[in-house]
């Protein structure tokens, strides 16, 4: 089958992977408008399930992915950078740059070819092509082409946030909450790799506005977020330019799509759904959905019709759940001043439980869960646990 795949994101290269490794007599291509290397944002997150996923799927990548990646341990939330309270999970993160360039050499080293700086304007350019897998983000320009086709539904959120880095080391997943005479602004930080951290900032559109946000330049941000967070960073700087280009405000691009089929065209990743970055799911789907795409295929090799079918309507019922738990996730922080007037243990219950379904008992175990030793126990479950699963999977303990 010849196949054209049009983004080298996480889900373009991950699909081409998954699907060689299944059939090495594929052709398959994947064409990027930006050169090599070049990328927004700084670090990707993913929990533990999706590395178990990533070992059987493809051992050679998965090594080199968990290598490349730094753990992160409980999640710290503080008030005005004094108070503080914490969440329990761990998590792995790893720069975004070297994700791709982890998939692009493995892509390529099972023959894929990966072709860089060209933009694609329309399907129409590969009339040669058996299927076409449009996975070129929530901005998909062949997307747009085709709105009626996939039924695309696209909104904006309310809050504005700019993606940043920061020489400041986190160890565990830190929020901040601090106050300002405009009102309150927010970051969410967590480890990347190389001494980096990964700096999200957030606030409502009055408090940016307030604080001329929308007016100053990119030196002007840095350095007033610095001043905001002078006590988090203890000392530490932000980063705006990745790979050469400033950081800039955005608000969260919401994607839903009817269908992700027309003729012989598919989406995947972002291009076919996002989910908000609170809950840090993005690269996760778009390598689940990569696999799935790839297995779909394996399975009616003969019928490809049956094979895109399947995945459409699969695919849709394992997101379901995960997007209207980003729904609500980026609903609650558009609202979080309704929450701030708590003290910092019960404003961080809050936002552990906004996707709702807490029973009596769990805000006693989360106030237990407070104290250092109880925080100390947890974290040596934890590290059983990450034990056991890397034996499972056969990788080296680090």
């Amino acid at each position: 089958m010849k196949i054209v795949c049009i983004g080298a994101g996480p889900a373009g290269l991950y699909f081409a992977i998954s699907a060689k490794l299944r059939e090495p007599g594929h052709e398959i291509r994947v064409i990027e408008q930006d050169p090599p290397g070049a990328t927004y944002g700084w670090g990707v997150g993913y929990g533990e399930d999706l590395l178990d996923t990533l070992f059987r799927n493809d051992p050679d990548s998965a090594r080199r992915i968990r290598s490349a990646s730094v753990l992160w341990e409980e999640q710290g939330i503080a008030l005005r950078g004094a108070d503080q309270a914490y969440l329990g999970g761990y998590g792995y993160a790893l720069n975004r740059a070297s994700l791709l360039e982890i998939l692009a050499e493995r892509a390529q080293g099972l023959g894929v070819d990966v072709e860089y700086q060209r933009s694609v304007e329309d399907i129409s350019e590969f009339p040669e092509a058996d299927l076409v897998v449009v996975a070129d983000g929530a901005n998909s320009k062949i997307r747009q082409n085709y709105v009626k086709e996939f039924g695309t539904e696209v909104s904006q959120g309310d809050n504005p946030y700019i993606w940043l880095g920061t020489d400041r080391v986190f160890d565990n997943f830190t929020y901040d909450f601090q106050e300002t005479r405009a009102g309150w602004i927010w970051f969410h930080a967590y480890p990347s790799s190389n001494g980096i951290s990964t700096f999200v900032v957030e606030c409502q559109e009055d408090t940016w506005r307030g604080l001329e946000l929308d007016q100053l330049d990119d030196e002007g941000t840095v350095h007033l977020l610095e001043r905001i967070f002078t006590r988090s960073l203890d000392g530490g700087s932000l980063i705006s330019r990745s790979r050469g280009r400033p950081a800039s405000w955005q608000r969260f691009t919401q994607v839903y799509n009817q269908t992700w089929l027309h003729d012989n065209v598919v989406l995947i990743g972002d291009a076919a759904h996002t989910t908000h970055f609170t809950i840090g799911s993005g690269t996760m789907l778009a390598m689940l959905d990569a696999i799935m795409l790839a297995q779909k295929l394996f399975e009616h090799g003969d019928d490809l019709a049956v094979a895109l079918k399947e995945f459409d309507v699969q695919g849709h019922a394992a997101i379901g759940q995960m997007q209207a738990a980003a729904r609500t996730s980026m609903a609650w922080f558009e609202n979080v001043d309704r929450y701030l007037d708590r003290n910092v243990h019960e404003f961080c219950y809050t936002m552990g439980t906004r996707h709702g379904g807490q029973r009596p008992w769990q805000y006693q175990h989360h106030l237990i869960n407070q104290n250092l030793v109880a925080r100390k126990a947890l974290r040596l479950l934890a590290t059983g646990s990450r034990w056991y699963r890397s034996c499972r999977r056969g990788e080296p303990w680090r």
